[in-house]
């Protein structure tokens, strides 16, 4: 009986040690001091992150697209993530965050509650955006309408729905090493600022392991099935488009035999066409920088 109390109490320790090591974590006020909010560039990191091609209504066009009032639906191997509303309403959007907030979310993946956000929401990639960028960013949103259109729940089962585990996760996955490195020029560095954080670009054209976490070295931006069981992200190693090409799609959507963007890509190519042409000419200069393995 006392070895069973035992082990229960060293279970019960371990178990503890481990929720209090894996927490959610957010910094404090100091990490944002003193910076100047720049609606004009928050509305530029708005578009390259692409916020309102997931947080829109489903099927919105035109200025509704602004009206971030979320319900998309993405499924995925743990279950089906739906995107919530981060409008400006303050009881059924995010209209009650600062700028704190939304840089614990963004760069922590926690919630003003203190919870951990699950991964669909790409911290993993945002998690390199500078504190101004995000306070730009927050500047920007607080200008767009708010609406009272309830989130909708997850749909994720067992043991998925245990957002405390979502802590190892994190500990695993989440960190802010850029992938490209060394002794970038200044385009480079543009083009993987707005590729592996603003864009996000990985999370779709990256496979994942077990655990859903991306995979770096020979498979990043390699390719990936995707989630919703309909084809696949295309391989951007190998892609044999020049730089010029590359820019165009961005532009326009289309491609050098005149196929064009279809699905979410549509919605992609929209932002990236409303960015300055240098910023679509850095993303081509990433891609053709890609080490093909």
């Amino acid at each position: 009986m006392r070895v069973l109390l035992t082990l229960v109490i060293v279970a019960a320790l371990a178990i503890g040690a481990g929720l209090f090591i894996t927490r959610p974590k957010a910094d404090g006020a100091d990490v944002l001091a003193g910076l100047t909010p720049d609606p004009a560039h928050g509305e530029i990191v708005f578009t390259a992150s692409g916020c309102a091609s997931c947080h829109m209504a489903e099927g919105a066009t035109g200025e509704a697209k602004l009206v971030l009032s979320g319900g998309q639906a993405f499924p995925s191997d743990f279950g089906t993530f739906h995107a919530p509303n981060i409008s400006q309403s303050e009881s059924a959007g995010i209209g009650g965050w600062t700028d704190l907030d939304l840089w614990n979310a963004l760069h922590h993946g926690t919630s003003p509650e203190g919870e951990h956000y699950y991964p669909v929401l790409p911290y993993g990639a945002y998690i390199h955006m500078t504190p101004q960028d995000v306070v730009d960013l927050h500047a920007y949103m607080v200008t767009l309408p708010a609406d009272e259109t309830p989130s909708l729940p997850h749909d994720v089962g067992f043991p998925f729905s245990i957002r405390a585990s979502l802590g190892g996760w994190k500990m695993l996955f989440l960190n802010d090493d850029w992938v490209m490195q060394g002794d970038l020029t200044s385009e480079l560095e543009r083009g993987r600022e707005l590729v592996e954080a603003m864009g996000h670009c990985a999370e779709c054209h990256t496979p994942r392991n077990a655990l859903g976490g991306l995979k770096t070295g020979a498979d990043w931006l390699s390719g990936a099935p995707n989630p919703a069981g309909r084809g696949s992200f295309p391989d951007l190693v190998t892609l044999d488009w020049s730089a010029d090409e590359i820019a165009e799609y961005l532009s326009s959507g289309f491609t050098p035999e005149f196929d064009s963007a279809g699905g979410h890509m549509a919605l992609v190519v929209e932002n990236f066409a409303a960015l300055a042409p240098e910023d679509r000419a850095a993303v081509a200069a990433y891609i053709k920088a890609l080490p093909i393995q």
